[in-house]
């Protein structure tokens, strides 16, 4: 997308305001009135990444945002804040238009939470998102036949699984050819190390860290706002705060299989059409798995997410 100097990519976003890079320069704005004049918002208005069109203020350095032009993709969540499973649900975009994801983990301190990745991929598979990447960071702190057997298994199903360590600066180079000349995005829990390892892809950046809780093995969040960061590669890269929570969002239970890889290829295969893949005879989700075609940690991972879902779903 070429830019000009009233129109641009939104690059930081932080409490109702917005930094978009034009042709020019970066022009702080704020959202038009007119935008915002709807009996019910569900969505963000603007956010990360997002290509806008703003009027510029006469009086000072300022703009205005008028138009948000089609979304290609995004990767979004129920906005935590928002009664979630009621009416009141609102989504909260974690980014839009970017070329890929790169979901970042431990491998230690914290643990790895794989359901809250399993709801992650759900997410990106939800927002069309190009390319979905798993980085594994602080592998100086486990040996790796444990954490390659917490992750081997989402390689196994297609997804790319980077592994590395800010720390001692392994596997840097591999994560820094990634993001060369593409729109990205580094999310995932807290204290995972997201921005250890922008520090260590762009010297330079020195962005705020810190420690895990020992007692609690919770991070603490340090990216106070969205932005993104240019690189000296090309492209940018979103640093996001930590996320502890993720509900996916617009997701009937029904359609939940549609958004796991390797149990896709199977639901046309049961018996029934609306086949839950929990009980019903006939079902080729179950035999797959049972044949191991589906990693039984994934088929519970997906078992527990759809009953979220069918408690939360507003009928």
């Amino acid at each position: 997308m070429i830019f000009s100097d009233n129109s641009g990519l939104v690059v930081r976003t932080q409490s109702g305001f917005y930094w978009v890079k034009t042709s020019l320069d970066t022009v702080m704005c704020q959202v038009a009135g007119r935008l915002k004049d709807t009996d019910e918002l569900t969505s963000d208005l603007v956010a990360l990444g997002d290509h806008v069109v703003i009027e510029r203020h006469e009086e000072d350095d300022r703009g205005t945002i008028v138009e948000v032009l089609e979304r290609q993709n995004i990767l979004s969540r129920v906005d935590p804040s928002s009664a979630v499973g009621t009416s009141m649900e609102k989504e909260q975009i974690i980014i839009a238009n970017c070329d890929q994801t790169i979901f970042v983990m431990a491998a230690a301190q914290p643990q790895p939470q794989p359901r809250m990745l399993d709801r992650l991929l759900v997410a990106a598979e939800k927002g069309h998102i190009p390319s979905i990447v798993i980085c594994v960071n602080k592998i100086d702190l486990i040996e790796a036949p444990i954490y390659q057997s917490v992750f081997q298994i989402y390689a196994s199903i297609g997804y790319p699984v980077v592994y590395v360590s800010a720390k001692q600066h392994l596997g840097i180079e591999a994560l820094h050819d990634l993001l060369k000349d593409k729109v990205s995005v580094f999310t995932g829990p807290s204290g995972v190390g997201k921005s250890s390892l922008l520090n260590a892809i762009q010297p330079g950046l020195k962005l705020e860290t810190s420690h895990i809780s020992q007692s609690s093995q919770k991070g603490r969040h340090t990216t106070r706002f969205s932005q993104l960061i240019p690189l000296e590669i090309g492209g940018y890269v979103a640093d996001t705060p930590g996320i502890r929570a993720l509900a996916p969002w617009d997701i009937e239970p029904h359609e939940l299989d549609s958004y796991f890889r390797e149990i896709r290829p199977f639901v046309e295969k049961c018996r029934f059409a609306d086949c839950t893949h929990h009980h019903e005879p006939g079902c080729a989700v179950r035999e797959a798995v049972e044949k191991g075609s589906i990693t039984p940690e994934r088929y519970d991972s997906y078992l527990r997410l759809r009953e979220d879902l069918e408690e939360q779903y507003v009928y």
